[in-house]
């Protein structure tokens, strides 16, 4: 890849990257939820799962994945049944928040769930091989290691964007500390966002393939 065409690819990735999406909705909701130390747990799962599609959609188990509307409809309930649940939970702890500090969720578990929530993801293994191929070039060979270094640049350039909304979410929920009723409010509200990303997910349409 030349020059001109790495520096368009960035320019595009860093848009991307920038623009509110599941993603940064997501981390946004875990930090509020559980502080900073769970969001940033949370965006080293979901980087993690992005580069589990780089890595699927390099060897092509992607594109079957994608032509597959069997497959597709499972990973896609899969993952929208995790994040309905998560949601559920967030909301149900949320009445802690009223009456008592709020029990951590644990790092642990918050980066297994963004593993899981963005490995599980269709839309994500849709999005890379919609844009990634675009700036792949044909006559440079190495097709599949070409995706492969396209496909972490964009998860790094995302990541960085999560790490960016983790500080912010963090200083709102510092502020906000010693009101628990709102803070019972903002918890139900990450609820609700979470639980509306699965059901988004849920009503995810295949997109059609050449």
């Amino acid at each position: 890849m030349d020059v001109a065409h790495l520096a368009l690819f960035l320019a595009a990735a860093l848009v991307i990257a920038a623009t509110p999406g599941p993603g940064i909705f997501y981390v946004a909701a875990r930090t509020l939820a559980g502080g900073r130390g769970e969001g940033f747990a949370s965006v080293l799962g979901t980087g993690i799962g992005g580069l589990v599609h780089v890595a699927a959609g390099a060897v092509g188990v992607s594109a079957l994945i994608m032509a597959s509307a069997q497959g597709f409809a499972i990973v896609k309930l899969l993952g929208a049944l995790y994040l309905v649940w998560l949601g559920i939970k967030t909301w149900r702890e949320a009445d802690i928040a009223a009456t008592a500090k709020p029990r951590p969720t644990g790092a642990r578990r918050a980066f297994r769930d963004g593993m899981l929530v963005e490995a599980l993801n269709p839309k994500t293994a849709a999005f890379f091989l919609a844009f990634i191929p675009q700036f792949i070039a044909p006559q440079g060979g190495h097709l599949g290691l070409q995706f492969l270094v396209l496909g972490m640049i964009s998860v790094a350039l995302n990541t960085a964007a999560d790490l960016v909304v983790v500080e912010l979410a963090s200083s709102a929920r510092g502020a906000i500390g010693a009101r628990p009723r709102l803070l019972r409010r903002i918890r139900q509200s990450a609820g609700v966002t979470i639980a509306g990303l699965g059901l988004s997910l849920a009503l995810a349409r295949r997109p059609a393939l050449p």
